[in-house]
């Protein structure tokens, strides 16, 4: 599973993950009570109940680089442009707009 925190405005706003069912994506409960917390996305507007989607919702999918900039994304992280999700981490910590993406690293257990 890979999570990702979702800034807006440098504040924390929610989290998405990818797993074995597809993408899921929930505002954070300190955020939602925030008077002036504003969706992410017209499509995806202040809600409690997570989002669910078999493929990266589009607003995310729009904040990775496309043309020459995904080349050199591809070449310098030696990703995949199928994983969209890996760009996503890779290329959108310090997006021009409103939302940055930071990844939630998994803490290793060296006993497992």
């Amino acid at each position: 599973m890979r999570k990702a925190k979702v800034f807006m405005y440098n504040n924390w706003a929610g989290t998405l993950k990818e797993d074995e069912e597809g993408y899921h994506f929930q505002y954070s409960n300190d955020y939602l009570r925030k008077d002036n917390a504003e969706p992410v996305s017209l499509t995806l507007p202040l809600q409690e109940k997570p989002f669910k989607d078999k493929v990266l919702f589009p607003f995310f999918d729009g904040l990775i680089p496309e043309g020459w900039l995904l080349d050199i994304a591809e070449k310098n992280w030696k990703l995949n442009a199928r994983d969209r999700m890996g760009l996503l981490l890779k290329t959108c910590q310090d997006c021009i707009g409103a939302v940055s993406i930071q990844s939630i690293e998994e803490e290793y257990n060296e006993n497992e």
